[in-house]
């Protein structure tokens, strides 16, 4: 994915604030030599910090007819308004090797026997994983086939198969689950009690009418 950078000479508060005000969002790109500067239209940036893309894969920014590839680090939001604040890049090449997480894509999940046979409920209990692997082997994301689940078994970490070149990073013993496999709630039955039916009501004769009279 390729996007335009410009290099932002002034710095600080105050330049800053013109830059949004002009609808411009401040930046920097560290990591292999100096940090730069830089400055990139608000809308164009607000519009691709909406594509799954920009966040898990190498970008090609061009700054000054000059490209480079770079990973998006991090991003402030303005908390309330529709407004990015700052943003902040990594230079990458072949030789970088990185720590990120990416997200998960699952499929096959309606025809896996535990959904389509014996109608459990599948919850996808994390969304992205951590990874490790050089830059230019980043993957945008692993894709998670579901149509082997099974009743009674949840997906862990340990078995996310990774592309060639990425090791899925694990922090000590713990291997959190990934898709969890719940067993389908009985129907209870509702029974309804029929409403008792009241008795007509008797209306009284003349005669009770006469000893009223009296």
């Amino acid at each position: 994915m390729k996007f335009v950078a410009f290099e932002r000479t002034l710095q600080g508060t105050g330049a800053s604030r013109r830059l949004r005000n002009a609808g411009k969002v401040p930046g920097i790109v560290y990591g292999a030599g100096e940090p730069s500067m830089i400055e990139l239209d608000h809308n164009a940036l607000y519009h691709a910090l909406k594509k799954e893309s920009f966040h898990s894969s190498i970008l090609d920014m061009e700054v000054q007819g000059q490209s480079q590839k770079v990973l998006l680090r991090d991003f402030q939001m303005h908390p309330w308004r529709q407004q990015v604040l700052h943003i902040d890049f990594q230079r990458v090449d072949a030789t970088t090797r990185l720590r990120k997480k990416i997200p998960l894509h699952f499929t096959g999940e309606e025809n896996s026997p535990a959904v389509k046979t014996d109608k459990c409920v599948v919850s996808h209990v994390a969304t992205e994983v951590e990874i490790e692997c050089l830059a230019m082997a980043l993957p945008e994301f692993i894709d998670i086939d579901l149509s082997g689940l099974v009743r009674g078994k949840s997906l862990h970490v340990s078995d996310i198969v990774a592309p060639e070149g990425v090791k899925i990073v694990r922090h000590g013993s713990l291997n959190p689950v990934i898709v969890a496999v719940a067993e389908p709630k009985a129907e209870e039955e509702v029974v309804t009690a029929a409403a008792p039916v009241a008795e007509p009501v008797k209306s009284k004769g003349k005669k009770d009418e006469k000893q009223n009279k009296k």
